[in-house]
């Protein structure tokens, strides 16, 4: 039992979930579960609390039972004491102010991620504003490599994302063309596929393969089919990059995906020893959001965000190259407006390269949500400043697959020009030998007879 006095009226918690839950900003996913704070008071009372508590507390009492919940056991099994000794000695509130410090320089930051758990990580972004998630964010250094390398500090990716509502492969490469032109693809060019027919998710294989090698386009492919799926793919001599999956933050939800740990192991040991990275082997991609383990009934009481950070533990066992949260994908009864998804985003970003991961963001949202381009453009704006690792390149931001409205190659444009941020070096290189851009990375105007027409045949 956690319990404050403040004034005439006493705030009481009966445990660390249910303190962690009222120490949350709003957001509707938490009121649908019944979890959040009654009130603005009974929620800056659990802030209170929840700022002197001591780090240590988050090691001996677990927000799911150990014995229940696999990821459970994951976290608290493969917490790094040496890394967590720094920092062993503070409350949340400490934390907080220690993050902010200059004492926590990017390289000290890299260190102690090891032995930053899950809830540690979302308790001290509760007690946080947006500009400490941020700051603390921005100085977070995650560097990953396949074919290149993602995460460099003035840099930032993005995903191209040539969906198409029935796989034409033609359909399919105009996209690729058109996003290669606005200097798109150097996190990935990720497919996700309408159909989960074996045939048809091998010529998406084969297809992004042979653009990949025959113009030597320095990135990686990606067919986010369900890892299973992906593993029969690999089975029949596929050429995969990168394996693909969404992830939860309890066993339960994971089991809603179709997935466990040791089915995720099989599958990092199938796609590993293909070795087909040629700087790195970082070849995992996986993806997250809010609002996953509670739209499958399996949050048990545990808030939306810490169920969230819970994903990160799971992504960091397999040293991915690309994290990202579909932060607004799932809908209104979970992130309600543009404020709730901005937030959430932030928390998920800081949350995320603080325990040692190379966080990126679908800035996305559902057209039933309260939010439009506009908040879009706000988050987009606040991520880039946050030193996102990447960010999602569709055409026209519409996704005519999946039906939801995210980024488009031009706000990869706007962000990279605001800001000042550049390619993947590698990447950059190409697209520079190739006349997409000139030497300060601004793309250059559409030449007819440039070769990567060529690709959509």
């Amino acid at each position: 039992m956690y319990r404050i006095s403040l004034g005439y009226k006493i705030y009481e918690f009966v445990d660390l979930k249910d303190l962690m839950a009222k120490a949350t900003p709003a957001r509707s996913g938490d009121n649908l579960a019944g979890i959040s704070a009654r009130s603005m008071e009974e929620r800056m009372a659990a802030k209170m609390i929840l700022a002197d508590l001591p780090l240590k507390v988050f090691l001996e009492e677990t927000v799911i039972p150990y014995e229940k919940d696999e990821i459970t056991r994951l976290i608290i099994d493969t917490h790094d004491k040496q890394a967590f000794s720094p920092i062993s000695h503070l409350t949340v509130g400490d934390f907080r102010n220690w993050l902010l410090s200059d004492d926590a320089t990017t390289q000290m930051l890299s260190y102690i991620a090891p032995g930053v758990t899950p809830e540690m990580a979302a308790a001290v972004s509760k007690i946080m504003r947006n500009q400490d998630l941020m700051t603390v964010a921005k100085k977070c250094s995650v560097i990953t490599k396949f074919r290149n390398t993602i995460g460099l500090p003035g840099r930032m990716s993005a995903r191209l994302q040539p969906n198409h509502p029935t796989d034409d492969l033609k359909g399919i490469a105009a996209s690729i063309v058109d996003g290669l032109m606005y200097g798109c693809g150097d996190a990935v060019i990720g497919i996700n596929p309408a159909s989960d027919s074996v045939p048809t998710l091998l010529r998406l294989n084969h297809m992004l393969d042979e653009i990949i090698h025959n113009f030597e386009i320095p990135t990686q492919s990606c067919i986010l089919t369900h890892v299973t799926t992906c593993m029969e793919l690999i089975n029949r001599g596929a050429p995969v990059d990168l394996l693909f999956q969404s992830i939860a933050g309890t066993q339960g939800a994971m089991e809603g995906f179709g997935v466990s740990l040791s089915i995720l192991d099989e599958a990092y040991d199938a796609v590993r020893g293909l070795h087909r990275g040629t700087i790195g082997e970082n070849c995992m991609y996986f993806e997250t959001g809010q609002g996953s383990a509670l739209s499958s009934n399996a949050n048990y009481g545990v808030d939306e965000q810490t169920c969230e950070a819970r994903c990160y533990a799971v992504a960091r066992r397999y040293n991915p190259l690309l994290v990202n949260t579909v932060v607004g994908f799932i809908g209104p009864e979970y992130l309600y407006d543009g404020k709730q998804i901005t937030r959430a985003a932030l928390e998920d970003h800081f949350c995320g390269k603080l325990m040692g991961l190379p966080l990126g963001c679908d800035i996305c949202y559902t057209n039933h949500a309260e939010a439009d381009q506009d908040d879009m453009d706000n988050l987009l704006t606040l991520l880039g400043a946050s030193g996102i690792t990447y960010i999602m390149g569709i055409p026209g931001a519409d996704d005519i697959m999946l039906n939801y409205q995210s980024t488009s190659y031009h706000d990869g444009l706007y962000i990279r020009n605001l800001l000042g941020l550049k390619h993947a070096p590698e990447f950059e290189a190409w697209l520079e030998n190739l006349g997409l851009i000139n030497k300060d990375g601004r793309v250059l105007p559409f030449r007819p007879n440039n070769k990567i027409l060529s690709i959509a045949g």
